[in-house]
């Protein structure tokens, strides 16, 4: 999966916010100074060729909706992340994080026993 610039990912936070959105239901939610129209159409474009957008025509209006789901984006865009800032490795990156914040033991523990939580109830999920 291809990863979003910075425009792109504004505008699909939007629409998964949203749900599905007319380009002007769009701009009505980006904080001012506010795009213009075709700067904004024609990002959805491009989200539309990369495959992450798709839409309903309405004669000549057209009604966006996200193809791919945040948690699907996201999921990809930090197995990019880890794999080209900490070779894959999910050790390496709570590491790093954990000396850049300057996280006590509990805290540590703590953040370990939520991602344990997550991955017992996701596994619960999945055998449903």
């Amino acid at each position: 999966m291809k990863e979003l610039t910075k425009a792109e990912e504004q505008v699909m936070q939007l629409l998964w916010k949203l749900e599905k959105a007319f380009v002007k239901d769009i701009i009505e939610e980006m904080p001012v100074p506010k795009p213009a129209y075709n700067t904004v159409s024609t990002i959805i474009r491009i989200l539309e060729k990369k495959g992450f957008v798709g839409h309903n025509a309405y004669g000549k209006t057209h009604q966006y909706f996200p193809l791919i789901s945040r948690k699907e984006y996201t999921r990809s865009f930090m197995k990019n992340f880890m794999r080209n800032y900490f070779s894959g490795s999910f050790q390496e990156m709570v590491s790093f994080f954990a000396k850049e914040d300057n996280m006590s033991m509990s805290e540590l523990d703590e953040m370990m026993e939520d991602v344990k939580r997550d991955i017992e109830n996701e596994n619960r999920e999945t055998d449903e």
